[in-house]
């Protein structure tokens, strides 16, 4: 059984509650379309996530095929002298955005175009490796991107979940409890008032008669 609130059962407390009630219900239909709206959100972001993992495992067993031909041939003493000195050819930009009032960084990656190493004692699988890199890691920033919009917009689905529950099953059947209440209470003195009006009518017309 839902506990009352803790009000005095008057006239002026039973119109606010019944004001108070028309605004939890509009809330809870306002969060209810929210959660829908989220919801939908999710399913159509989980299904992207899942396909662009897949993608993203693929692009990285190919370069580390590419990586460890490149070991092989070279050594790693040799990449790491290979490495000196290149200039970085991916640059990041991470920007705010927002989505039915949830934010999430979205991330962007230009990639420069990739000049080959042209020493005599490099392989040519060690700038195969370098390309595959670089793709992979455009890949991995956008996986980084799905992933925390994700978890953002599911953290915030089962916010509002609570929220939902919270107002149906807790909240309004609380104020309508004590609206009820009050209602039986208020009935119940006017009876009360009509009865002993009835009485001493009753009463002063035996005294007259």
């Amino acid at each position: 059984m839902n506990k009352l609130l803790k009000v005095r059962p008057t006239k002026n407390t039973l119109l606010a509650l019944r004001k108070q009630l028309v605004s939890l219900q509009h809330g809870h239909d306002l969060l209810e379309r929210k959660r829908e709206l989220l919801t939908r959100l999710v399913h159509q972001r989980l299904k992207k996530y899942h396909e662009l993992r897949v993608t993203v495992s693929e692009a990285l067993q190919h370069t580390y095929y590419w990586l460890s031909i490149a070991h092989m041939r070279m050594g790693s003493t040799q990449l790491r002298q290979a490495v000196l000195g290149l200039k970085p050819v991916l640059s990041v930009h991470i920007l705010p955005r927002s989505s039915i009032g949830v934010e999430y960084p979205t991330v962007s990656v230009e990639s420069a175009p990739m000049m080959p190493i042209g020493l005599m004692w490099t392989d040519s699988s060690f700038d195969e490796a370098r390309s595959r890199m670089t793709e992979t890691a455009v890949l991995l920033a956008q996986l980084g991107e799905a992933e925390t919009a994700l978890w953002r917009l599911l953290t915030e689905q089962r916010k509002t979940q609570k929220r939902v529950n919270a107002l149906k099953y807790n909240v309004i059947p609380r104020y309508q409890a004590t609206i009820r209440y009050i209602e039986s209470a208020l009935s119940e003195e006017e009876r009360n008032t009509l009865f002993q009006l009835k009485v001493m009518r009753e009463q002063l017309e035996a005294a007259e008669g």
